[in-house]
């Protein structure tokens, strides 16, 4: 080939590689432009916040519910008790940081990373149970009328207690382990049942006291009724309806029916945090409420 069309046959071929970059291009911002439409969609919460409570002093970490109505507070290294009004009832100060509190009957239950304190309603420390195992990141606590249930993201699993501190079964060995990619791992009993937030899989699970799998639910995903990210639902409490969770990377409070189905949002679109999730809690659906530990404020939420 002589060197005229050589350099001919070079020339249409870069013409050619640069018509395809534009077209390329063209695509790609095409693609873009649907891409933000699907994220720009917009959801609307159906409760909205009544009340905002700014603790006075340390950093809030949780936040439990009495069924009369008394809220209890806890943090970095308090435990505290409000009235139905949000006015103070008592405070004590505890040795650790508190990661998680439950209500049941007249005791409450804070968690610290390795410990159990069991409080009265009057604000006196009953007793102290655990520490159970080396190694310990306990990061929830619930109670029911005979079990205590916490849940530990160090060594990840749940444990099963009595009304005495005595273990009687652990969930998440042998096949059905949990998988806890960080310090997120909540845990609730009701009646019979356990649930828990298997967070590297994006669902809650549904145990029975004696550490048998029966259920689960939820996805990963930023729809509505899916959970974003990693580790989530970073937070979840029982309640009438069924659940009410609480996400980090799409900070947002949503309702799930007791099938998991989306039922609707308590917050979305908000200003908090991102990768911080609320500790919630409810007592009966009606009122929920939400721990921020990045300002440090408790969030009353209603129905609008």
């Amino acid at each position: 080939m002589g060197k005229k069309p050589a350099a001919i046959f070079s020339l249409i071929i870069i013409l050619a590689f640069m018509a395809y970059m534009i077209y390329d291009a063209a695509r790609g911002s095409g693609g873009t432009e649907k891409q933000e439409v699907r994220n720009a969609v917009e959801y609307e919460a159906d409760w909205n916040v009544e009340r905002i409570y700014t603790n006075p002093a340390g950093s809030l970490s949780s936040v439990a519910v009495a069924p009369t109505g008394v809220v209890f507070l806890g943090g970095d290294a308090f435990v505290t008790a409000l009235d139905q009004n949000l006015d103070l009832m008592w405070s004590i100060e505890t040795e650790g940081k508190i990661t998680s509190l439950a209500v049941s009957g007249d005791t409450v239950f804070a968690s610290t990373s390795e410990t159990i304190l069991l409080i009265s309603f009057t604000g006196k420390l009953i007793t102290e149970w655990g520490p159970y195992e080396g190694n310990s990141i306990i990061t929830s606590v619930s109670a029911s009328q005979t079990n205590v249930v916490f849940s530990d993201a160090g060594n990840k699993r749940v444990f099963i207690l009595d009304k005495a501190g005595e273990v009687l079964s652990m969930m998440g060995q042998g096949d059905e382990k949990f998988i806890i990619p960080s310090a997120y791992f909540d845990a609730a009993v009701t009646g019979n049942l356990v649930y828990a937030a298997n967070t590297g899989n994006r669902r809650i699970e549904t145990w029975t006291i004696d550490g048998m799998k029966t259920a689960e639910f939820g996805e990963p995903g930023t729809a509505p009724g899916a959970f974003c990210g990693c580790c989530n639902p970073a937070h979840f409490a029982v309640i009438p309806q069924g659940f009410v969770t609480a996400e980090k990377g799409i900070n947002r409070i949503k309702i799930l029916d007791h099938d998991g189905k989306f039922v609707e949002f308590v917050s979305v679109n908000n200003e908090f945090n991102q990768s911080i999730p609320l500790d919630v809690a409810s007592s009966d659906g009606i009122t929920i409420y939400a721990a921020n530990s990045f300002d440090n404020k408790l969030y009353v939420f209603t129905r609008k």
